[in-house]
């Protein structure tokens, strides 16, 4: 009997390790069939970890292609917290040379990872140091940053880019998906016994990004930086702009701000110090808005220049406002009123001419609306439909208060005069090359439309040239071997209650140069100047510093028997 039951629980017990057994195989086989790639997948995420760093970027010249913004070879550190053996004493270690927090250290050594990065792009002296210790679990990986030779030349155009190798401010930024280099991987791998290390990095067959040549010029760019520091410095002032453009194909051969930043240490400056306030910042233009005033009176106002227009001997009332010119004038012609700047005469231009025909041609220029220029940020400025002016509103635009503008827009508006009344769109890549200097996309001149009529911009071009002569506001832009033309501005700022501030000002002056073919537009902007703060003082002698020095680096010719114009520049000019 009792063997009878044992050969019953052999046969029971052998049934049951027999199922067992055929569902272990066949989950097996499912496996091992049906769900190996599933497997592999989850093995691979237990035992490898990717690692992702950026290509070298391409260069960026200017243009005559000398480098302003290249990559370097530099090192960072890593660590394989497994095989680091005294997590507190090798933390201690590179805190000290690295200069870092050694606790943080300490809990990033201890953590459960196959791989942590210590520091990202260290010295060569830190590098050097930290090999010197030869301490396990540590390695050195090749990565690329980005270096600007020329430090602050032309730092708010070319902008910069982070850690990561991507573009974060300026050219950088807009240009990044051609700069960038492509992405290049290496593995992080544990072994049995749970170790990591490093495999080789994954190659590709070209890891650098493209190269861009850019229309700015680092002699006329350090130019123009020099003499507005200069300016700047001497009417202590908040800040300047001065850009200079091709006015024939809006090309920009300078954009110079000051004070400057350093974009291989920037997060040592304020982030206001990063951006391009020539497009990213508007302000009200003053009497460089005479310009367009005689412009739309000549094109569609049916007025000459020499048509006069009493300027109420340095009053004016219009309702309960009253306009003021800074000298008492009585009758003057629309040139002469450009020439001396005469607010009055600018209202009682438009008032002939009306407000419908002043808003078409300052929105003929660019007005009120983003150029397109190639860069991140631009803002559009400020101008209100003519149906909303009142009759002291458009009084106001005439001589430049009640409209906003970007330096941008203003250089532009006026390159379209001295390129004889076609209206350019400004650009600051000429070109995109690949790592062999083979254009593959080259950027030309575009036209945008016609502003003026080419007589128009003729005569104001004329009447542009007076300023610039004994009694005109400009005198101090005057050049030796060249004829100029140019317009003076001195706008009151708004204060924080939406009122002019008495003791804040804008001082401008825009203009170009030689008069009959114009090879550079430039526009020169102080903000805030203490002391003396009109256009004609403080920025006329920044436009005479640039243009000079940039038509002599230019191999620009003088006019043959130029009675070159002096004038004792004292503080008799305003504007």
């Amino acid at each position: 009997m009792n063997t009878k039951y044992i050969k019953i629980r052999i046969w029971l017990v052998g049934a049951i390790f027999m199922m067992a057994l055929g569902a272990i195989a066949a989950k097996a086989v499912y496996l091992q069939v049906y769900r190996s790639s599933w497997l592999s997948q989850q093995a691979a995420n237990q035992y490898e970890k990717s690692l992702t760093i950026s290509g070298k970027r391409g260069v960026i010249y200017d243009r005559n292609r000398g480098e302003m913004a290249v990559s370097i070879d530099v090192t960072s550190i890593g660590a394989y917290p497994d095989q680091v053996e005294n997590p507190k004493a090798t933390a201690k270690a590179l805190a000290r040379i690295l200069n870092l927090d050694a606790r943080k250290l300490q809990r990033k050594l201890g953590a459960k990872k196959s791989f942590v990065w210590i520091k990202r792009q260290t010295t060569a002296k830190e590098t050097k140091a930290v090999k010197s210790l030869d301490l396990p679990g540590i390695d050195f990986v090749t990565e690329y940053n980005r270096y600007y030779p020329q430090t602050t030349q032309a730092a708010q155009a070319i902008g910069f880019s982070g850690i990561d190798g991507a573009g974060l401010e300026g050219i950088e930024f807009y240009y990044n998906q051609h700069l960038k280099g492509a992405d290049i991987n290496f593995t992080v791998f544990k072994d049995a016994r749970g170790k990591g290390f490093r495999a080789e990095r994954g190659q590709t067959a070209n890891t650098a990004g493209n190269s861009l040549v850019l229309t700015i010029d680092s002699t006329i760019q350090y130019i123009a930086e020099s003499a507005l520091k200069e300016a700047v410095e001497a009417h202590s002032a908040l800040s300047g702009l001065a850009l200079v453009m091709q006015p024939s194909t809006g090309a920009l051969l300078a954009i110079a701000h000051y004070p400057f930043f350093n974009p291989n240490a920037y997060s040592d400056f304020a982030k206001s110090a990063w951006r391009n306030r020539a497009l990213t910042d508007t302000f009200e233009p003053g009497s460089t808005m005479k310009i367009f005033n005689a412009a739309a009176a000549l094109e569609y106002g049916k007025i000459t220049p020499n048509e006069i227009f009493f300027c109420e001997n340095g009053t004016y009332r219009i309702g309960k406002n009253v306009v003021h010119d800074i000298h008492k004038h009585g009758w003057l012609s629309l040139q002469q009123i450009v020439k001396f700047s005469s607010n009055i005469g600018a209202v009682k231009v438009v008032e002939k001419m009306g407000a419908k025909n002043l808003h078409r041609a300052l929105r003929d220029f660019g007005f009120g609306q983003k150029t397109g220029i190639d860069f991140p940020g631009e803002q559009s400025g400020s101008l209100s439909h003519y149906s909303a002016w009142s009759r002291i509103d458009t009084g106001a635009i005439s001589f430049g208060h009640g409209i906003s503008v970007s330096a941008l827009q203003l250089v532009t508006a006026v390159s379209a005069i001295a390129n004889g009344g076609d209206l350019m769109r400004p650009y600051l890549v000429r070109e995109i090359v690949d790592q062999d200097g083979n254009t593959l996309q080259a950027f030309k001149p575009q036209k945008v439309r016609r502003a003026v009529s080419g007589r128009t911009a003729t005569i104001v071009k004329n009447i542009l040239k007076t300023v610039i002569t004994a009694g005109g506001t400009g005198v101090n832009a005057a050049l030796d071997g060249y004829t100029a033309c140019g317009k003076t501005g001195t706008a009151r700022k708004l204060d924080e209650n939406g009122e002019y501030s008495k003791d804040k000002h804008t001082a401008s002056f825009i203009g170009f140069a030689p008069a009959e073919r114009p090879a550079v537009a430039i526009l020169v902007i102080v903000d805030e100047p203490q002391g003396q703060y009109y256009g004609g003082v403080v920025a006329a002698p920044v436009f005479r510093q640039i243009a000079q020095q940039a038509l002599n680096y230019l191999n620009v010719p003088p006019k043959a028997g130029t009675n070159k114009f002096r004038v004792a520049r004292d503080n008799g000019a305003r504007g």
